[in-house]
């Protein structure tokens, strides 16, 4: 298994651990591409909604008759063609949802852990006595973190929330709750060393 040094939150080092089996995960990209679409699109709600002929009040009038003025036949004033009628093929209100079974969205995520190793950085502790912006802004500097960084912790507290509530592009997460579209978009992972264990109970 790859091993990984391990970092103080003032950037120091302090040792280092042998990661976990899923981090040897094997890396599908067109799986994680498959399961990255699934999950951006279940996140969208479906609202956009046009009004087709139907939909549209008024319009039950013939604009005028038939045969003999010289203009083109029309029943309605609410058809397309007209200025305040109906949409043709307009979107509708609908579920974009892609369902994708576990087991495929399971090895899409085991493969994005394995794929950002080389972003991994691990920490002994993250301990956040009281909400301090300065507190996580100065570990990122000191750990060298990109500009998107993901934070993963075995239990998120308000006091770690509340401190990266007015950093922007840091995310925090439990080690139980990862999802895929944060660790892919992450230029550094962030993880508290006590939730590698919890990382490999869950997702193991």
């Amino acid at each position: 298994m790859p091993s990984v040094d391990v970092f103080s939150k003032a950037g120091a080092k302090v040792g280092s651990v042998e990661l976990p089996a899923v981090f040897s995960s094997p890396v599908n990209e067109a799986l994680m591409h498959q399961a990255v679409v699934s999950q951006l699109a279940g996140r969208r709600t479906g609202t956009h909604s046009s009004k087709k002929r139907d939909d549209v009040a008024g319009g039950g009038r013939k604009p005028w008759k038939q045969k003999g003025t010289g203009r083109a036949r029309q029943g309605s004033t609410r058809s397309p063609q007209w200025k305040g009628g109906g949409v043709v093929f307009g979107p509708q209100v609908r579920s974009h949802e892609t369902p994708m079974p576990k087991r495929m969205r399971r090895a899409a995520l085991l493969g994005a852990l394995a794929a950002k190793v080389e972003t991994l950085k691990v920490v002994d502790v993250l301990g956040i006595e009281a909400p301090k912006t300065q507190v996580i802004t100065k570990m990122c500097v000191a750990l060298s973190a990109g500009k998107r960084v993901l934070v993963v912790a075995p239990t998120v507290d308000s006091a770690l929330v509340k401190s990266a509530a007015n950093i922007p592009y840091l995310l925090v997460l439990r080690a139980d709750s990862l999802n895929l579209v944060d660790l892919i978009n992450a230029d550094t992972i962030i993880v508290e060393q006590s939730a590698l264990a919890t990382i490999q109970e869950v997702y193991g």
